[in-house]
């Protein structure tokens, strides 16, 4: 199937039944045209005659985003995605041929759940990915950001004064907010001013590591839903190996968009995949991942519901992995 075609697809989704027939098509599609995944399906025996269902398609390590360029041909990309990553660790790297589906897939997405961000101020405390190159969620909001029709819309790196007083005036007026932050510039927001929020969705992506203690996601939403005054902390969960966000509205519970789904796969064999209810590590298929690849195995554990939500609740460390060594091509 063509490329555009396979896009046009993506994005106009309307049931599992379609979700399947595409993720199977999208499978075909990147066995034929990314040549480092096509040698990793090869080295597990699973050529595409071997594939008859979305169970049997092999999803590619994480890790291999660090040590080759996982991409559909060999033109210049239009962007390098980079992770943050933690100090003394080589960061992965997104080459993303198509911007255009980058921001189609994280428009549809915010769409599909909280409706045309026109209608937002969007207000974003992101000072850690601020401070770097290659960052997709910078990206995205940056859209986001330009796409709201009111000025006071904006990035606010450390300007938390800034921040609040923007946030009370656009409280007051009664305006639609998204407040999206890194967790630790949340922390700090509320340590400087307290709120009583009731038109605003504060919205974290995580990002704790090296800036602050440790906690727990229960401690972390208790500690901003007091300091905002509201009843739930609104989360993000994406990186910058997938062109796909899920989105929890509280509470952690995370649901996919369209061109989204979350497996569970057993821990000690990374080619078995769990029914609901069970923990393991996070599959994720990314169909709007047309020109990279689209099944990728993550480093988190989580658990899925039968309600077709999931949590995130921790990650694997190095030790933890299994089945890697065959996996090295």
């Amino acid at each position: 199937m063509k490329a555009a075609t396979l896009e046009q697809k993506i994005f106009s989704l309307s049931g599992k039944g379609d979700f399947d027939q595409l993720a199977m098509d999208v499978f075909r599609f990147q066995y034929e045209r990314v040549s480092v995944y096509r040698t990793f399906c090869k080295a597990l025996g699973r050529r595409p005659h071997q594939v008859s269902q979305v169970g049997d398609i092999p999803f590619l390590p994480i890790q291999f985003f660090k040590t080759h360029k996982i991409r559909v041909g060999n033109n210049s990309p239009e962007k390098i995605f980079t992770s943050s990553g933690t100090s003394g660790q080589k960061a992965s790297k997104h080459y993303v041929n198509s911007l255009k589906m980058y921001e189609n897939s994280f428009h549809s997405a915010f769409r599909e759940f909280y409706g045309e961000v026109e209608n937002y101020v969007v207000l974003a405390l992101l000072p850690s990915y601020l401070e770097r190159k290659g960052s997709s969620l910078i990206y995205m909001a940056k859209a986001l950001i330009e796409k709201s029709r009111f000025p006071e819309s904006g990035f606010y790196l450390n300007d938390y004064e800034g921040l609040a007083r923007a946030l009370k005036q656009m409280e007051r007026a009664g305006k639609k907010i998204l407040l999206i932050g890194v967790s630790f510039a949340l922390l700090d927001l509320i340590e400087r001013e307290q709120f009583h929020l009731k038109h605003t969705i504060v919205m974290e992506t995580g990002g704790m590591k090296g800036r602050r203690k440790e906690m727990t996601r229960e401690e972390l939403h208790h500690r901003l839903c007091k300091g905002f005054g509201i009843q739930n902390v609104h989360s993000e969960y994406g990186m910058c190996e997938l062109l796909s966000q899920a989105y929890s509205k509280g509470k952690g519970r995370f649901f996919c968009p369209s061109s989204m789904q979350v497996l569970i796969r057993e821990p000690e064999d990374p080619f078995q995949l769990l029914p609901a209810g069970n923990s393991g590590g996070i599959n994720c298929i990314d169909l709007a991942n047309l020109y990279s690849c689209a099944f990728i195995a993550t480093q988190d554990l989580g658990k899925e519901h039968p309600d077709g939500s999931f949590e995130v609740l921790g990650r694997f460390d190095e030790s933890d992995l299994r089945g890697c060594n065959l996996m090295v091509i």
